[in-house]
């Protein structure tokens, strides 16, 4: 987990319900829980060391978002999303990333370009050392930057309900597992951003629509292989509490 989860994971205003979504939510954007995977209720108890009613109250709240499906006496599980969905998801990110690029093209400070270079490059470094889930991470929050540059927190909404599901396809049906973007793709982004509004529009059309194009119909993705959920979640246990100080 990255510090800037981790952080995340242990803020004061932070409920148990939080770190249970904060954590689910994080493992399916970064690929670590695999498309149609249960989520039993009574293993994600103890990997996150809260109740059963915690872990209920968040699949119920990841099911809204459409991050895990609610099955009818059967439990929960991680969203399957098909290739027919991916249409509506690619269009809905086209709307709002197209747009988002062509008013931020020219406009963004120096700080605001060196932030999005530094993230394509934390991307780049792990892509080259294996670190898929730190690539994917790296990825997602390239796309959130550019939507929280923009000013309007319904984009950033928009996007944090459409990032897991484009993850969860890429998962499904992209060739051998590829990244789900490529970090050379987020550096022409930043080139054409530092230009103007109708060429960053124009390479953020160019960029989604090559990810669209880069799904095919295959089998179903092979099982999470090894990671228990107790260490998956490790960083959204809350610490035990200190032991009280001894008597004088």
């Amino acid at each position: 987990m990255t510090t800037r989860r981790k952080a995340a994971a242990a803020t004061p205003s932070s409920t148990a319900t939080d770190r249970v979504y904060l954590g689910i939510y994080h493992a399916v954007v970064e690929r670590r829980l695999a498309p149609g995977e249960w989520l039993r209720e009574e293993e994600l108890a103890a990997a996150f060391g809260v109740s059963r009613t915690v872990v209920r109250q968040a699949l119920q709240r990841l099911s809204q978002d459409q991050v895990v499906a609610l099955q009818h006496h059967r439990g929960a599980r991680v969203a399957a999303p098909t290739l027919d969905e991916a249409a509506h998801v690619f269009e809905a990110r086209r709307v709002v990333e197209c747009e988002i690029a062509r008013r931020l093209g020219g406009r963004l400070t120096p700080e605001q370009l060196a932030e999005l270079r530094e993230l394509v490059h934390a991307e780049a470094r792990a892509d080259a050392r294996g670190d898929a889930a730190e690539a994917v991470r790296a990825s997602g929050e390239f796309h959130r930057a550019t939507a929280r540059m923009h000013g309007n927190p319904v984009f950033v909404r928009l996007l944090d309900a459409l990032i897991p599901t484009t993850s969860l396809l890429m998962a499904r049906f992209k060739v051998g597992g590829a990244p789900v973007c490529v970090a050379h793709r987020h550096a022409e982004m930043v080139d054409a951003l530092a230009r103007d509004g109708p060429a960053a529009g124009a390479e953020m059309r160019r960029h989604l629509l090559e990810l669209e194009r880069s799904l095919t119909r295959a089998d179903e993705p092979a099982a999470r292989a090894g990671t228990a959920l107790r260490d998956l979640f490790a960083g959204y246990r809350e610490p035990p509490a200190p032991d009280p100080p001894p008597d004088a």
